[in-house]
């Protein structure tokens, strides 16, 4: 087994209100920051051992898939790592 850092990324849906995401990008506009759009994320860092990446990130998925998103609301990306 291999030592990998899965690396979870959960967004609100596009057409999901995103209220922390509105309030900030309010902020930055009165800070003179020009933006198009701004989304919120939760971002998960996983340390997990597994047979390869690709098991790590079916690994990882599941999780998102049980308890870190709500696939009624929320899209996700996984990424994996090998940890050194």
């Amino acid at each position: 087994m291999t030592g990998y850092t899965a690396t979870v990324t959960v967004r609100l849906k596009h057409g999901v209100l995103d209220p922390e995401a509105e309030t900030t990008a309010r902020a930055l506009e009165r800070l003179g920051f020009e933006l198009e759009d701004l989304r919120s994320a939760d971002r998960f860092e996983i340390d997990l051992d597994a047979a390869d990446a690709d098991a790590a990130r079916e690994r990882a998925g599941e999780m998102a898939d049980r308890l870190l998103a709500n696939p009624t609301i929320h899209d996700y990306e996984v990424a994996v790592e090998a940890r050194e």
